[in-house]
């Protein structure tokens, strides 16, 4: 199998494998996706749902946020963790949209890029979920399952994100992101990964390279 082959496989299992893939974050524009997100560091998508649903209502745009102190803001965003450096860069970042965009938030990644906390993972579920820009935003889990599977390699984020970019059709490039987080959310897990039950364990990398794959059928 070639590796474009190989790679149209393994996208056809996921969508297969998770036909409801979508965004986890609860939003309803620009903005909001790009709080959200903003709070998703090192926190799971319910918390921050549950922490931006009061926050929206009483505060829905840049202005009405970027108008609050820090102890205002983190007696919403506090059980997202990391709360402190969130909070400093939520406001600063709601400022220069106001002063800067309007209240609106920028479409490329440069824009985003040089909001303050809005790294390169952020600028793309920004742009792919909100704007409908193709783009691969790699966390953890993509990163993870993207390498186990054979998408790509290495540790450095920037260059699986170059990898995938390579491997993907930019058409599929924002679906197959949700789909990696699913699989690694559902079944690739960090540790204790649920190969005997993944139905891409013929097409991975990581189960077939070794003896893993038979031992794992033993079990």
């Amino acid at each position: 199998m070639s590796d474009t082959a190989h790679c149209n496989k393994i996208l056809e299992l996921l969508s297969e494998a998770h036909p409801d893939a979508a965004p986890q974050l609860n939003f309803s524009n620009p903005f909001e996706l790009l709080i959200a997100t903003m709070l998703s560091a090192q926190c799971t998508d319910n918390q921050v749902n549950k922490c931006t649903k009061q926050l929206f209502i009483d505060r829905p745009d840049a202005h009405s946020m970027a108008a609050m102190t820090e102890d205002e803001l983190t007696s919403y965003i506090k059980p997202c963790g990391l709360y402190k450096t969130k909070c400093k860069n939520i406001l600063a970042t709601c400022r220069i949209l106001t002063e800067s965009y309007g209240g609106g938030v920028p479409e490329t990644l440069e824009e985003l890029t040089a909001l303050p906390g809005v790294g390169r993972k952020t600028a793309n579920v920004v742009m792919s979920n909100a704007f409908g820009t193709p783009a691969i935003a790699v966390d953890t889990h993509v990163a993870r399952v993207s390498v186990r599977l054979g998408l790509a390699d290495g540790k450095d984020v920037l260059k699986i994100e170059k990898q995938l970019m390579e491997n993907i059709p930019r058409e599929s490039w924002s679906i197959a992101h949700h789909w990696l987080i699913f699989h690694g959310r559902r079944v690739c897990a960090a540790r204790n990964p649920r190969c005997t039950e993944c139905t891409l364990s013929a097409v991975c990398r990581e189960y077939n390279k070794t003896d893993k794959g038979d031992a794992a059928g033993r079990e």
